[in-house]
């Protein structure tokens, strides 16, 4: 079994709201938001892939510091970052650059770096054990994915941040034995426009989308702006009242 903790999956922070991330196992992160903070040294430690869905600070805030914590014990290990090229070049270029943070892909020298980037575009499969992730494009005002998960027979998929597409949800129906999907809705139907702008769903936007999906699996609502949770969950009820769609939480651990 896949274990998926939950360890940020807020669209914003307040007082016990973190930013997207999911452990993975023991091993891997799906996004690197705020809520990474909340593991011990010894959880970060073992700690070796991390999956980006995209460049924006909820997603990748704490890479930096994460590396950072890990530098000194090591012991020889890589952690490897998984994203798409323009994701990779926007760290190298405006997070690892020297100047808002060391660049730890030549530290401590170019031969025996601790952190390595590896490219993962729409379309690619990485394989780390028994478990795979494949990445989907989707439509966000950056170059975004999301990822399906596969593990001995079962499959999760994470939409990470998206506006209306036309390239997840025909991946998603050819997914055998889809057990859970997390999909972002940031912003209520009273803000459509602002969602439209900024790339996000709405649940109107996610509604129309979802009713493509011809699995049924678990449906958790992710990424919700702090204050708009109970508005959003009850606009997505009232257009899917027989999903049983559920609000993902902080500290919520599943298996797949």
């Amino acid at each position: 079994m896949m274990r998926i903790r939950v360890l940020g999956c807020s669209g914003g922070i307040s007082a016990g709201a973190r930013t997207s991330s999911l452990l993975i196992d023991d091993d891997i992160l799906l996004d690197a938001g705020t809520g990474v903070g909340d593991l011990s040294l010894a959880e970060l430690a073992r700690i070796r892939h991390v999956f980006l869905t995209h460049s924006h600070i909820d997603h990748i805030a704490s890479l930096p510091l994460l590396v950072d914590s890990l530098f000194s014990g090591l012991n020889g290990d890589i952690v490897t970052v998984h994203a798409r090229a323009e994701t990779i070049d926007a760290l190298r270029t405006h997070i690892f650059n020297d100047v808002i943070w060391p660049d730890f892909t030549l530290l401590p020298n170019a031969e025996s770096a601790v952190m390595r980037y590896a490219v993962c575009n729409p379309g690619d499969t990485v394989e780390i054990g028994e478990r795979s992730f494949t990445a989907v494009a989707v439509e966000h005002t950056v170059p975004s994915q999301g990822y399906v998960l596969r593990n001995c027979g079962c499959a999760f998929a994470i939409s990470g941040d998206t506006s209306s597409n036309k390239t997840l949800w025909p991946h998603l129906n050819a997914v055998e034995n889809l057990k859970a999907l997390i999909v972002e809705v940031s912003f209520p139907n009273e803000l459509a426009e602002l969602a439209r702008d900024s790339g996000h769903y709405v649940p109107l936007t996610m509604a129309e989308d979802l009713n493509q999906l011809q699995h049924e699996p678990e449906i958790w609502l992710n990424a919700m702006k702090p204050g708009a949770e109970e508005t959003i969950l009850r606009q997505v009820r009232d257009l899917l009242p027989d999903r049983g769609v559920r609000v993902l939480e902080l500290g919520t651990t599943f298996e797949i």
